[in-house]
């Protein structure tokens, strides 16, 4: 059984990637400094999060974070 704690950060962080999705097909992004720097500590928050046994909130975290490295990809190489 998973904490509420778990649940609650998991369904967070599925808004969160589902607020990047319209950024992620759409021309403008954000600046490259906001993308590296977001998708940095969100990639911390995911280790921290794992090492807490919080396993929900490790995967939807790291997929925020990844949506994140998506977006300074597409600044760099547009």
């Amino acid at each position: 059984m998973h904490s509420w704690q778990d649940i609650l950060l998991a369904v967070g962080s599925l808004f969160l990637a589902a607020a990047l999705l319209p950024s992620i097909f759409s021309k403008d992004k954000p600046a490259l400094w906001t993308s590296l720097l977001t998708g940095s500590v969100l990639a911390v928050f995911t280790f921290v999060y794992a090492s807490l046994s919080l396993w929900y909130a490790t995967f939807t975290t790291g997929l925020t974070a990844v949506l994140w490295a998506v977006l300074s990809f597409q600044k760099i190489f547009k």
